[in-house]
């Protein structure tokens, strides 16, 4: 692995753990790719692996692992199968953000999710990117509780999930529109997969659409109602939680693509113009590695916040850029041989995509840090 520092010892174990994986994820990231299927094999891997209830605090029963050890051990992932870092790293976020909503702000209503994770090994999708600040899909007050009607794209591994978390918004005659938040179990009769994840790249994912048709969400499950169409400060621990466990993924496909490329580069002449073009790769992706490193920095504060939002999405973007220049880069310096699937370059080159997608995009983003630099509001900026 190309990395700026030296793992600390304390991360060394789970990336020992992801190493070990990742070599069998390896021989079937091929084959999910061209058939548009699920890593189902690779999931039942990392249920016996420790890794699934890794970020649950060590006092719940899991591993205890803070957001930086997680993002390494999926960066690590990546270098292996791009689709089952990033479909792990849903998990893995929707983990890690009620371990340290438990850990600093000492909320007991996520606890029974965190022990059932790492008493169940169970995976938790989510609905994520879909539903962002705004919120989406239908909520109506019925007899105790709220009936769901909902499509949720981009819900990834949602073939192994057992929790659903997501939201809907209520919107009630004189009353503000109001964003709910719940758990809704993926085996409920009123909620279905719609199997339409056909795409450019990150195949293996089955980031699939659920539909929620009538479920009810007892009052008693409603985890939290904000405002809709604005930020709330569980959104601001949401972003700097969720983002930099997302873009470690990126980078680890990058890196992978590096390596590759480097090996294709060697059997080339590699005279002038290939060399250049290798150090171009290597800039870009130490650009994206220290951007990554920025990003963790900021969680590290413990303190999320609207300037830490700020500062995540901003190394989002610098991630993303570089590390699909980097990959980019790759292709062209290990010439010819990068258009042949076989070689695994050209299936990186489409994963790495999918860093542009995840919010907030380069517009909002860029909306967003405009707004903070010139002291104006940004809570209505997503």
């Amino acid at each position: 692995m190309n990395t700026v520092a030296k793992l600390k010892p304390e991360t060394q174990g789970l990336v020992a753990r992801a190493e070990k994986l990742g070599k069998d994820f390896a021989a079937r990231a091929e084959l999910a790719d061209e058939t548009d299927s699920f890593v189902t094999d690779n999931y039942a891997a990392l249920k016996t692996s420790g890794l699934v209830e890794a970020g649950v605090p060590s006092e719940l029963g899991g591993g205890g692992a803070s957001v930086e050890e997680l993002a390494q051990m999926l960066r690590t992932m990546a270098h292996y199968c791009s689709s089952t870092a990033l479909a792990f790293a849903m998990h893995t976020h929707q983990v890690a953000i009620p371990a340290w909503r438990w850990k600093y702000q000492k909320v007991a209503a996520v606890e029974p999710l965190l022990k059932r994770v790492a008493a169940e090994k169970i995976i938790v999708v989510t609905s994520g990117g879909s539903d962002w600040v705004a919120g989406s899909g239908k909520a109506e007050r019925v007899e105790g509780g709220y009936k769901i009607t909902a499509r949720k794209i981009f819900s990834s591994a949602s073939p192994v999930g057992a929790i659903l978390t997501t939201s809907a918004v209520l919107e009630e005659k004189g009353e503000e529109p109001m964003v709910l938040h719940f758990g809704i179990p993926m085996n409920s009769p009123q909620v279905r997969i719609d199997p339409v994840w056909k795409t450019l790249g990150m195949r293996g994912t089955a980031s699939h659409d659920v539909i929620i048709e009538g479920h009810v969400v007892p009052e008693a499950a409603v985890l939290m109602k904000r405002k809709a169409g604005e930020w709330h400060p569980v959104f601001q621990t949401i972003a700097t939680t969720a983002l930099p466990l997302i873009y470690s993924v990126y980078l680890g496909v990058a890196e992978s693509a590096r390596d590759l490329a480097v090996a294709l580069a060697l059997k080339r002449r590699p005279e002038g113009h290939v060399r250049q073009l290798v150090g171009q790769m290597e800039s870009e992706l130490r650009g994206a590695q220290l951007a990554h490193g920025h990003m963790l920095a900021v969680v590290g504060r413990n303190a999320p916040s609207a300037e830490t939002v700020n500062e995540v999405m901003i190394g989002k973007r610098l991630v993303a850029t570089h590390a699909i220049r980097a990959v980019e880069l790759a292709m062209e310096a290990a010439g010819g041989a990068a258009f042949y699937r076989t070689q695994g370059l050209e299936r990186r080159f489409r994963d790495i995509q999918g860093a542009r997608y995840h919010p907030m995009q380069h517009a909002q983003q860029a909306d967003y840090a405009g707004a903070m630099a010139l002291g104006l509001a940004v809570d209505k900026i997503f």
